[in-house]
């Protein structure tokens, strides 16, 4: 008779890290906003999602799909959503339009984006001032996808009026958009590059799935993928914050020993756009631009305000506190927690 509260007790011991775990975060239903969860830019977002990492912390997750980050950016500013999964550089856009903004873990050592344009209808292309005029596929006008264009086509003496940008997506429909001849030229990421490429639709321009690449274009590091939210909301969930920053450190530090069959596995059928040999393509040709750790390079906003500066001459002249836009705390704690992911 002795026996059964003794086993009750045991029970109730085991259970009790997960329940105190539970009640300390202060919310354990968090809405997470992306613009193409598909891509390999966010490849950590959905290991994390896939490999159980988030509810590991005490997390019920709600991943919300949008055509690019501007409209992610949108859904926490609107307040349907909590936390962005998304480009490094609006936080120092979003400090400049005073909605202030915390990038708190990172998914992407470099932007993967790839400016490309189409031999069918460039075929004599020689340099970024050909575009002039031109139809520029990015995933959504604002995106991380566009500033790449705006700021190259800076770099060539041209103005972001200078071009026509067409939102096309991150999937099939930035495939279809090329392959018709739709538009001149895309700035886009895998797998839908590796896709393009595949099938001789594309020409590189500018490729910053390489970590050196993008130094080169930009000037210094530039912090991609990562997870950004009002300061407000760090402020009131900060254990809810370390639960999404543990999780994603611990997906990427995954993704650096996964080779390609662990992740054909990992992902849905659906990011692969029908073709595996695609899709392991992408992922070796990202695999060096995506976070080994979740740390947010301290040099990265400075990159960062120079690309948005060239675009836009007031952010360059604005006063901004850089040291504002990220935090590295979590990610310390992370690591210290899971050293080996």
């Amino acid at each position: 008779m002795q026996r059964r509260p003794l086993i009750l007790g045991g029970a109730a011991l085991l259970a009790a890290p997960a329940v105190l775990r539970a009640q300390a975060l202060e919310k354990p239903k968090a809405t997470i906003a992306v613009g193409g969860k598909n891509l390999l830019y966010y490849l950590p977002l959905t290991v994390a999602e896939q490999l159980g990492y988030f509810k590991a912390e005490g997390l019920d997750v709600n991943i919300v799909d949008f055509a690019g980050g501007a409209r992610a950016l949108q859904a926490v500013v609107g307040g349907s959503a909590d936390v962005v999964s998304g480009a490094f550089e609006h936080t120092v856009n979003m400090q400049f339009k005073g909605q202030p903004m915390r990038a708190f873990v990172l998914q992407g050592l470099a932007p993967q984006i790839v400016l490309g344009v189409n031999p069918k209808t460039m075929p004599d292309f020689k340099t970024i001032a050909d575009l002039k005029g031109r139809k520029i596929g990015v995933t959504a006008p604002g995106s991380s996808t566009n500033v790449m264009v705006n700021f190259l086509l800076a770099k060539a003496g041209l103005k972001p009026s200078d071009v026509a940008i067409i939102g096309v997506g991150a999937s099939q429909g930035a495939v279809a958009a090329m392959t018709s001849g739709q538009i001149d030229a895309i700035s886009n990421l895998d797998p839908v590059i590796t896709l393009l490429q595949r099938g001789g639709n594309l020409k590189i321009v500018s490729d910053t799935r390489d970590p050196k690449e993008a130094e080169r274009v930009f000037g210094g590091p530039m912090p991609a993928g990562c997870l950004y939210a009002p300061q407000a909301f760090l402020d009131k969930n900060p254990n809810t914050a370390q639960a999404m920053v543990n999780a994603i450190v611990r997906a990427d530090k995954w993704i650096q020993q996964a080779g390609p069959g662990d992740i054909i596995k990992v992902v849905p059928e659906s990011y692969l756009l029908g073709d595996r040999a695609v899709y392991i393509d992408a992922f070796l040709a990202a695999k060096k631009a995506l976070s080994p750790d979740g740390t947010i390079p301290d040099k990265g906003p400075e990159t960062a305000l120079r690309a948005l500066a060239s675009v836009d001459p007031k952010i360059g002249e604005a006063k901004l506190d850089l040291k504002a836009v990220y935090t590295n705390d979590f990610v310390r704690k992370a690591n210290a927690k899971y050293p080996k992911g």
